[in-house]
């Protein structure tokens, strides 16, 4: 049989390379192309040459799909979010066309990152205990609850509005100006973020192009400006000169910074493509705050 077999692939192959370069003969009978197929069918069906792929590996592919190159070479292989209704969305993508721009000050952002905020972040982490350091969060939390307010009311949250008042009373008197969370420690009531950009997409705006601010980080032209309609809200905004409002606000984020150490590294460390990585998982993550996820 396989004697026979190596003859004919043997004899298709050197018919296939005339056929290249002659005239293209006529089709053949019916009857003829209904025996050949019948002889091919015959022997492929006793060839055992090529085994069946493992189980495993058909599940793993039906289960997570083949990858798509994205014509750098690049493969997405992350799973698409299921919706929580038995069907999935695809994953969440931001327009970026000033790719070159926001890759620059990616770059910037990076190394600003790794040789001076990183740096300074594990040495006050260091230095300053971690409960104090949970209390300076848990202090300006308690601070942005006008913010978290007003956004829940324009979205239409009434409970979660309820929420955020009943904690910034509780937290305000019986934690101690916010320095403590017994709101949720002890009566299990639980923070609801919400911002207006969150809120702008609640009621349908799109994200807009994908913006890598200075040190600020990624955003998008409606995250951008509902970052900016926040800060009316915000009391740190208004404390004088505007210097010291700019270094508190500075010193917010070193200590919120010092309590996540590792996820920006967990995040780009491994990844093909470190800005890509970081602009998907934004855009992702924000589409499932304006989904209330």
């Amino acid at each position: 049989m396989m004697r026979r077999w190596s003859s004919a692939w043997i004899a298709a192959c050197l018919l296939a390379g005339i056929a290249g370069t002659a005239i293209p003969a006529e089709p053949a009978p019916d009857n003829a192309v209904k025996a050949t197929a019948a002889v091919s069918e015959k022997e492929l069906s006793t060839d055992n040459t090529l085994p069946a792929p493992p189980s495993s590996v058909v599940d793993k592919v039906g289960a997570q799909g083949v990858p798509d190159d994205d014509g750098a070479g690049n493969t997405e292989r992350e799973p698409i979010p299921d919706t929580g209704r038995g069907e999935q969305s695809p994953p969440a993508t931001v327009a970026d066309p000033i790719e070159p721009v926001n890759r620059a000050i990616f770059t910037f952002n990076d190394k600003a990152y790794y040789w001076f905020f990183r740096p300074v972040a594990k040495g006050y982490d260091v230095v300053v205990p971690q409960g104090v350091r949970v209390a300076v969060r848990n202090f300006f939390s308690n601070l942005g609850t006008p913010i978290r307010v007003a956004n829940h009311l324009l979205q239409g949250k009434f409970r979660a509005t309820g929420t955020e008042l009943l904690r910034f009373t509780i937290n305000s008197t019986i934690g101690m100006a916010g320095f403590f969370d017994p709101a949720h420690d002890g009566f299990h009531l639980e923070k609801k973020d919400a911002d207006l950009g969150q809120t702008l997409g609640r009621y349908g705006l799109g994200q807009g192009m994908y913006l890598v601010l200075p040190i600020l980080g990624p955003t998008t032209l409606r995250d951008g400006a509902g970052q900016a309609g926040d800060l009316f809200l915000d009391p740190i905004s208004y404390i004088t000169p505007t210097e010291a409002s700019v270094g508190v606000n500075a010193c917010k984020r070193e200590n919120d910074l010092s309590l996540r150490i590792g996820e920006y590294e967990d995040l780009t460390g491994s990844a093909l493509d470190p800005y890509a990585a970081v602009r998907d998982a934004y855009a992702q993550h924000r589409a499932s705050k304006v989904r209330g996820e």
